[in-house]
């Protein structure tokens, strides 16, 4: 007797990823962020109809959570039924191609709308705004630190030369070409509410001052950003706690001189503050994927990385708002 093939249907398991979107289509403010980009959305008057305002964005936000391509994004569409059911798209439409992807936003003058308007910047704004209505970002301090984002160093191209706005860094013995990513979290929470993007050769220290919101009175960063506070940008009334450079710091003599060993504890409090800067790092490099750039020039990549991390807030926060939410 021939056996009857497996019903899949029955499986009740389900994968990472198909929690990760569930989670996802209950912490993201949707009808927020689609309020925020309609005025600037095609009204479809001319040409083929566009697809909807909010399967777009979700369209733009798998990329940035699955680190797709256009070409690739298009090809997960016929290769994984669950990007289509998250995107609400129907199994029998039309589904969008490279090209319409590429254009998400476009305007007439040829520029995506989401670069144009800096509509990435009011993305993490109006994530930031949700919560903290929530409670979950608090503006008493601030944690500073940066990243390098690697770019790639081929010269096989058209213009046959590497993009000129990425420079290179010197990070141990090791040199790597590429940007820089600086972001200003909550020192209570982590989430990160300011972010800038620089050349790899921009010194950390320079930035430091422009990562505070100005309402925070108390400001942490490592050894690098030494001197912050006696910039001509630095804000009055905000108190810089810098750790001490790691050569001195093991000159200490904890075991013997009691000052030392006190000094030693001040620094262990002061980094303990200053690791939860390195969690939105964690989650867009290892959670997300995004360890290379993926456009030229230094404005297309800042505003990624922006989205990017005020997708990270969210995942941050994902089991608190679903608590909340329930």
């Amino acid at each position: 007797m021939k056996q009857s093939p497996l019903d899949l249907s029955l499986c009740t398991r389900k994968t990472r990823k198909q929690v990760f979107l569930q989670q996802m289509e209950t912490v993201v403010p949707w009808a927020a962020l689609v309020e925020l980009i309609a005025p600037y959305y095609s009204d479809g008057r001319n040409g083929r109809p566009p697809f909807a305002l909010e399967t777009m964005l979700r369209v733009h936000f798998m990329q940035q959570w699955f680190s797709l391509s256009d070409p690739a994004m298009e090809e997960a569409f016929f290769d994984t039924p669950l990007y289509r059911e998250f995107a609400q798209l129907s199994p029998f439409g039309r589904l969008p191609d490279e090209s319409t992807i590429l254009r998400f936003g476009k305007t007439p003058s040829q520029r995506h709308r989401l670069e144009q308007h800096k509509l990435a910047e009011r993305i993490l704004a109006t994530v930031n705004e949700l919560l903290e209505q929530r409670g979950l970002l608090l503006k008493a301090g601030t944690a500073v630190d940066a990243t390098l984002i690697a770019a790639p160093s081929s010269t096989k191209n058209k213009d046959r030369a590497r993009d000129p706005q990425m420079h290179s860094s010197k990070k141990g013995n090791e040199w790597h070409l590429g940007m820089k990513a600086h972001i200003g979290v909550d020192a209570d929470s982590g989430l990160v509410h300011t972010v800038c993007g620089t050349s790899g050769n921009v010194s950390d220290v320079t930035q430091g001052n422009s990562l505070l919101h100005g309402q925070e009175t108390d400001a942490y960063g490592d050894a690098g950003y030494r001197g912050a506070d006696q910039r001509p940008e630095a804000k009055a009334g905000c108190k810089w706690h810098i750790a001490m450079r790691p050569g001195k710091r093991k000159q200490l003599d904890t075991e013997n001189k009691l000052v030392d060993a006190l000094i030693d504890k001040v620094e262990q409090i002061k980094a303990k503050i200053r690791a939860k800067v390195e969690h939105p790092f964690r989650v867009i490099k290892c959670q997300f994927g995004f360890k290379q750039v993926r456009y030229r020039g230094l404005m297309k990549n800042t505003l990624q990385i922006k989205t990017l991390f005020a997708l990270s807030n969210l995942w941050m926060v994902r089991h608190k708002l679903m608590a909340a939410q329930a």
